[in-house]
């Protein structure tokens, strides 16, 4: 066991890790947070004999192992991907927490003593495994079908996810086993809620409200990344409740020291900048407020970096602007911060969940919903014309109104139409024939479990039923890594998400979906995450309540001849692409030039990110050149 340490619960040498318990055979490391540690750590004192070595939160697996077996991660609250070896029964066991906040990979791997046999890998970064003998080969079907995104594979051919909620087992050396012990469920939408709006707000309100307190709990100083939406403003607006009102301390800073929030700026007329709608909340709130001014040029000098460190291809640039952002706490001598991520997959607020939630009325609350049938049905056809012709312009399957076997096979939820929007038609001719009947949507569609599939057609609302199945793809294997860990940890930052604690989650998957979307009569439009506008009215400003959803995002137009203009150029050449393998060249040649400039097209943006990114993972991990089966391949050099 090895482990690269980022102090935050007892600063001591004794938190080291990896920790070990010599009495019981047992060692671990942990990456991450657990918290209510406290509490845990005094029953488990008064209930067992374990003696424990540190203050350290981590040190808490062990001790939970040896009570409960491995019931212990049903006690595991927080961001966490974590390792425990028991040597006296021989049994190995990985667990990665129940949203997929923290990765966990594994690979199996001969072990190098030319005897035919072989070793288990598993490691919080792929990139762990080239030291270890692991030879990098691109996943082409994975990458056509999607499986990446939606399923436990990666970029690279043999290399696996543990799924977010599920631990791995591996016992006398025996067969790999991996099963859930987590997973989100929602109600039966036809038992009627008798729960009044207000009655909701209030518990929801003091459910986020602990949830952001737990997460100040540490031994260095904690901020806040603010944006200008109203995610990240509700966690900086209670936290200075917090602090002000139940003189909360913000980690290891004095509760008299002011609330830190931090954020990055772009240009002024990119058109994506929220940093003076940010300034005009952190005055409002009376914190303090650092940003990082970010233009073309310091985007460029990122992309490589930002791209070796996520290990996967993103299509926009908003993940070089999070991995920008990591660097102003760390510059400020900060190691944790909170953020807003998993609000809008929690309280659902894309837009594209909207055809789902009017895909049947919400019967469990309609005593309270504004909504009559008329105007839904009205609006359902709205938007379903909407967003056939949003995706007809994408080219998304599925956008000419016919229900495929994927989305017949998720109660015809729309969705999934958004989740495979964008996909990359660079791919060599070869790849059709070697690997046929890539589908992202039956890779989508075929990822729940045949139960959560019964609930998905039989009890769940739509609505609910398209919050499960994004939370499964997009928000581990996008959200929480581009945007996540993988951009924050390069820079040795500890993100944690309160809107993500899994009590709060599996309190508000129990709501009904018309307090989570809700027509407002007077503006007649719908009002995403209703419920969490309600609940955190005390703690924002007017101008954020009242504010349409804007995702973040970096601007998306560059100049011809810019710095992104010529870095694009030099990575995505003749050469680079053929040295990929699965990529044709005549179907990626003139792309760069057509994605830059004022006339610029998205997709070819879009595209000729993705295979930048793709060129740049080949040349930092050696990855070797795809080809057909039964011809030679070459290595990056």
């Amino acid at each position: 066991l090895g482990h690269v340490r980022l102090s935050i619960n007892d600063l001591s040498p004794s938190a080291s890790q990896p920790f070990h318990s010599p009495a019981y055979g047992i060692h671990a490391v942990v990456n991450g947070e657990f918290y209510e540690y406290d509490e845990l750590r005094a029953r488990l004192e008064a209930e067992t004999d374990y003696v424990f070595t540190s203050r350290s939160d981590s040190e808490i697996i062990i001790a939970l192992y040896l009570h409960h077996g491995l019931n212990f991660t049903e006690y595991l609250r927080g961001e966490f991907a974590c390792v425990l070896w028991d040597e006296r029964r021989e049994i190995f066991v990985a667990v990665r927490d129940r949203y997929g906040i923290k990765p966990l990979f594994w690979t199996i791997q001969d072990d190098g003593k030319g005897q035919g046999g072989k070793r288990l890998l598993v490691a919080a970064e792929i990139k762990a495994f080239l030291p270890l003998g692991w030879k990098p080969e691109w996943d082409v079907r994975s990458l056509k079908d999607a499986g990446w995104n939606h399923d436990t594979r990666t970029l690279f051919k043999g290399v696996q996810k543990i799924r977010p909620g599920h631990y791995m087992t591996c016992q006398a050396f025996g067969p790999i086993e991996e099963r859930p012990y987590w997973d989100s469920s929602f109600p039966d939408k036809r038992i009627i809620d008798p729960r009044t709006p207000e009655e909701l707000i209030e518990s929801v309100r003091e459910r986020m409200l602990e949830a952001v307190r737990l997460r100040l709990r540490a031994d260095v100083p904690v901020g806040i990344y603010l944006s200008g939406g109203i995610d990240s403003s509700v966690i900086a607006g209670m936290v200075a409740h917090l602090v002000k009102e139940q003189n909360v301390a913000m980690g290891s800073a004095p509760a008299s020291d002011r609330v830190t929030c931090f954020s990055i700026a772009f240009d002024e007329d990119s058109g994506f900048d929220e940093s003076s709608i940010a300034n005009r909340t952190a005055e409002w709130l009376g914190v303090k407020y650092l940003k990082k001014l970010m233009n073309e040029e310091e985007l460029a000098k990122r992309f490589e970096d930002a791209v070796w460190h996520c290990e996967q291809h993103n299509p926009d640039f908003n993940f070089v602007g999070k991995f920008a952002l990591s660097e102003v706490p760390q510059e400020a001598g900060y190691k944790v911060v909170l953020t807003g991520e998993g609000a809008d997959e929690v309280f659902a607020g894309y837009p594209l969940y909207l055809p789902d939630y009017l895909r049947e009325p919400d019967t469990a609350y309609a005593a309270h919903n504004p909504l009559t049938e008329e105007e839904r049905i009205k609006q359902f056809a709205m938007a379903e014309e909407d967003a056939r012709e949003f995706y007809d312009n994408m080219g998304a399957n599925g956008g000419n109104g016919n229900i495929s076997v994927p989305r017949r096979m998720l109660n015809n939820i729309n969705t999934i139409n958004g989740m495979t929007a964008f996909q990359p038609d660079v791919f060599a001719d070869w790849t059709d024939k070697a690997h046929t009947a890539c589908d992202p949507q039956m890779t989508i569609a075929c990822n729940p479990d045949g139960i959560t599939r019964h609930h998905i057609n039989n009890k769940w609302h739509p609505l609910h039923s398209a919050l499960y199945v994004w939370s499964k793809g997009n928000l581990p294997n996008i959200f929480l890594t581009c945007l996540g860990d993988r951009t924050e940890m390069a820079h040795s930052i500890e993100a944690r998400t309160p809107f993500l604690d899994h009590k709060l989650a599996e309190y508000i998957n129990k709501l009904p979906p018309s307090v989570k979307l809700r027509w407002s009569t007077d503006e007649g439009r719908f009002v995403e995450k209703w419920i969490l506008r309600e609940a955190s009215k005390p703690f924002i400003t007017k101008e954020l309540y009242e504010r349409k959803k804007h995702p973040y995002s970096a601007p998306t137009r560059y100049p011809r001849n810019g710095p992104l203009h010529k870095l694009m150029a030099g990575l995505v050449t003749e050469k680079n692409v053929e040295l990929l393998g699965f990529v044709e060249w005549q179907k990626v040649k003139g792309l760069v030039d057509e994605a830059f400039g004022d006339d610029g097209s998205p997709k070819a943006m879009r595209l000729v990110l993705v295979v930048a990114e793709w060129i740049v993972l080949a040349q930092k991990f050696g990855v070797k050149k795809a080809q057909a089966e039964g011809t030679s391949s070459s290595h990056w050099r």
